[in-house]
C-alpha cells in the first residue's frame, strides 16, 4: 500500500541489500494482510469488527512504543499543540476508520486481490491529480495519457470484462466501495503532508491509529460485534495479531526506517509488486480465483503510475 511520509523532501539514495531486505519483508507482511483479512472472515468476523479489534490492539502497542521513545530521549515531544488536533482526527477517520471499513467490506464482496491493485495503484494517480490541482500546475500529456490508460484498467478490473453485472453484483457493488479506498488515502496523505513535516512521522501515525481505533468502536457497538473479542478463535487472534503487530507497529517501524537511511523514491517503488504479492497469497491460501482481466487491468493501471508519477 502507498504509505504517507517526509517524501517531498527526501532524495534519492543507494538502498543497500540489508534496507532491501526489510522491504521485501515489509511488502511481504502488507501484501498478505489482505488475504490474513478475508481469512477472519471465514471465522465469523464481520469487516468492522476486523478493523476495530486490529486497531485498537495496535493503538496500545503504539502508545507503549511512543511512551518508549520518549524514555530514551527525554526532548522526544509527545504532546501535539491543540490546533492540529482537528487534524489528526480528519486523518484518523480518513486515513483508519473510514478506508479500512471500506477496504474489509470490498474485501469481502470482492476479493483481497482487486482491494490491493486498487489501493497501492490508484492511490499515487489521484495523489499526483490533486496535488496538481492544489498547485495550480497542468498536467503534461505523458500524465493525461497514464490517467486514462489507468481509467481504461480500472474498467476492466471492476467489470471483469463484461458489462452484465446480474451475474456477480456482489463483486461489482465490492469493487466500487473499494474505489473509494484511494480516495480516502489521498485525502489522507494530502491533509496529512504538513503535519507529517511538523511532528516525527511515527508519532503522527501513532495518534492516527488510537484514534482511529477509538472512532471504530461506535460502529462495532452499533453492529453488535465488540462482544466477539471475548470468543475469538485461536486463528481469530493469530490473524487479528499479525495485522496488529506485524502489519501495523513493526511495518511502520521498517518503512521510516528504511526511508530515513534510503530515501522516499527508492523505499516507495517497492510498494509496486505489494498486488501481485497479494494476489499470488490469495490463490494459494484462500483459493481466491484472480480473473485474466484483473491481471490486465491491473498491468494498464501501473502503466498508468509510471506515466503519471515518472519525473
Amino acid at each position: 500500500m502507498s504509505r504517507l511520509g517526509k517524501i517531498s523532501n527526501m532524495t534519492v539514495r543507494g538502498i543497500g541489500p540489508a534496507n532491501a531486505f526489510l522491504m521485501l519483508i515489509l511488502i511481504t507482511f502488507w501484501g498478505s494482510s489482505f488475504v490474513v483479512v478475508k481469512i477472519t472472515f471465514r471465522e465469523g468476523l464481520t469487516p468492522v469488527a476486523v478493523a476495530t479489534f486490529r486497531f485498537l490492539i495496535a493503538g496500545g502497542l503504539f502508545l507503549v512504543a511512543i511512551l518508549f521513545r520518549r524514555k530514551r530521549k527525554r526532548n522526544y515531544k509527545l504532546l501535539v499543540e491543540k490546533e492540529d488536533f482537528a487534524t489528526l482526527l480528519f486523518l484518523a477517520l480518513s486515513g483508519v476508520t473510514f478506508m479500512f471499513t471500506a477496504q474489509y467490506t470490498g474485501i469481502q464482496m470482492a476479493g483481497a486481490a482487486i482491494a490491493a491493485i486498487f489501493v497501492c495503484f490508484l492511490s499515487p494517480i489521484l495523489i499526483a491529480v490533486l496535488s496538481t490541482a492544489i498547485l495550480k500546475e497542468h498536467l503534461s500529456k505523458k500524465q493525461c495519457f497514464g490517467i486514462g490508460i489507468a481509467a481504461i484498467g480500472t474498467l476492466a478490473v471492476v467489470t471483469g470484462g463484461t458489462l452484465d453485472f446480474q451475474g456477480n453484483a456482489e463483486f461489482f457493488f465490492g469493487s466500487l466501495i473499494l474505489l473509494s479506498t484511494p480516495v480516502l488515502w489521498t485525502a489522507y496523505s494530502l491533509v496529512g503532508k504538513k503535519t507529517m513535516e511538523k511532528y516525527d512521522p511515527f508519532l503522527v501515525v501513532a495518534y492516527v491509529t488510537m484514534l482511529g481505533g477509538l472512532c471504530l468502536t461506535p460502529f462495532s457497538l452499533v453492529e453488535n460485534s465488540l462482544q466477539l473479542i471475548f470468543g475469538l478463535s485461536l486463528n481469530s487472534w493469530l490473524a487479528i495479531l499479525f495485522l496488529s503487530v506485524t502489519c501495523s507497529l513493526i511495518g511502520y517501524y521498517i518503512w521510516f526506517y528504511v526511508m530515513e537511511r534510503a530515501g522516499a523514491v527508492v523505499t516507495s517503488s517497492f510498494l509496486f509488486a505489494e498486488p501481485l504479492v497479494t494476489a499470488l497469497f490469495a490463490m494459494t491460501l484462500v483459493g481466491e480465483e484472480v480473473a485474466s482481466f484483473t491481471f490486465i487491468g491491473g498491468f494498464l493501471i501501473f502503466v498508468g503510475v509510471y506515466f503519471v508519477t515518472k519525473n
